[in-house]
């Protein structure tokens, strides 16, 4: 299936979803935002985007989003969660609200913020697994640290020692924002997939 047929889905509740859609526009991809139920009809794959994932958690109740999303995920839908879609992509969240709910897709135990607040934002370059082109500049707010990878996973790059880029099965999880950088392959990677 190229690139051009492949139809995409950004959840687009909240948070950094115009960024998603618009990189996996100029991929190549048919990248349409998911709001409702039957906005799932229609996609290959989705992207879960950075945001405040216990709003997001919410919102997917709110929406009547989250038994439908759930079913495509447990089925094997590919899935990209950055940031907050880690969160709501991670088996264990340790310090979420104790009304968020988690999909449970990815092996990995999260911390919230683990990275510390909104001043505390930095940037890196990341050494990732079987990606060509040298180091992947990534960009980190309130990024969620992983504390535990389960052995279902696999950890394709770390920084200071910590996982922040795993995958498991046909979902890929980053703990920042390759969004925002102005290095498209982490999506690229991802839409080979779908």
């Amino acid at each position: 299936m190229g690139q051009q047929s492949k139809t995409v889905g950004v959840l687009a509740l909240q948070g950094a979803y115009g960024a998603h859609r618009r990189v996996l526009t100029d991929l190549g991809a048919r990248a349409v935002e998911v709001r409702t139920p039957a906005d799932l009809t229609e996609i290959d794959a989705i992207v879960m985007p950075g945001g405040e994932s216990t709003t997001m958690s919410m919102l997917l109740d709110s929406t009547e989003l989250r038994e439908p999303l759930g079913k495509l995920l447990a089925d094997g839908m590919p899935v990209f969660g950055t940031c907050a879609g880690m969160i709501l992509l991670a088996t264990t969240v340790l310090d979420g609200r104790a009304d968020q709910r988690s999909f449970a897709i990815v092996d990995i135990a999260v911390r919230r913020n683990g990275y510390g607040r909104q001043v505390d934002s930095f940037e890196s370059d990341l050494d990732v697994v079987g990606l060509d082109g040298g180091p992947f500049h990534a960009v980190f707010i309130r990024a969620p640290l992983v504390t535990v990878v389960g052995p279902a996973a696999t950890v394709l790059a770390t920084h200071d020692g910590a996982p922040v880029l795993v995958t498991q099965g046909s979902a890929m999880v980053a703990a920042f924002h390759p969004e925002l950088s102005d290095d498209a392959r982490l999506h690229h990677r991802f839409l080979q997939g779908v």
